[in-house]
């Protein structure tokens, strides 16, 4: 009976196990700890799985160089990406780009409407653009502009509310301006819609 136990545990265990990519990285398993291993974001680590390479690169230099520095980047990656050669850097943006991202679908769904509305309008009377002039019109992204699109509620708010305290402010124009231009109810409607965008 408790040889038939075992194998049960066994199995069930391989069965869990996430299967290693031939393309996997080295480094790879370092970012899992915290963005999960199909890179889709776990506590307050974002989801980077399908987000665009050249962003992924972008902001992996950020924290090395400390450009980005808001609280959980000093607290969690700078340390992480302290030992990571620009061509582990590379590889890893490739790597998580290449991976179906899901949508966290956690926003408030009561507010998606004006979320949308705010996205793809603007609010001219605040003199903030339409974000899909730069994040694309599914908020796919462009180039090293972020995919948006699926973004955990909380994380598009917390990045919201650091653009807006000046946090992450070196080259980063004009996202400082946009966030301080938003109200608390706006950054909470464009972050629920974002949150729903597959």
């Amino acid at each position: 009976m408790k040889s038939i136990g075992q194998k049960i545990a066994v199995a069930a265990i391989a069965l869990c196990a996430v299967a290693a990519r031939a393309d996997e990285p080295a480094d790879v398993k370092n970012c899992t700890w915290c963005h999960g291993t199909s890179g889709q974001g776990v506590a307050t680590a974002p989801r980077l799985a399908g987000q665009r390479h050249q962003y992924i690169e972008k902001q992996l230099a950020g924290f090395h160089q400390h450009t980005r520095d808001n609280p959980f980047s000093r607290q969690f990656m700078w340390g992480a990406v302290a030992a990571l050669t620009p061509r582990s850097a590379r590889e890893l943006a490739d790597y998580f780009s290449t991976l179906p991202p899901k949508a966290a679908d956690d926003g408030d769904p009561a507010l998606v409407a004006s979320g949308r509305t705010i996205y793809e309008l603007g609010i001219p009377d605040s003199n903030v653009v339409s974000c899909l002039v730069c994040h694309g019109p599914n908020a796919e992204g462009v180039r090293d502009i972020p995919r948006l699109g699926g973004l955990a509620y909380s994380y598009l708010k917390r990045r919201l509310t650091q653009w807006g305290e000046g946090y992450h402010a070196a080259g980063s124009y004009p996202m400082p301006r946009v966030a301080r231009s938003l109200s608390a109810g706006e950054a909470d409607a464009l972050a629920s819609y974002l949150s729903f965008i597959k």
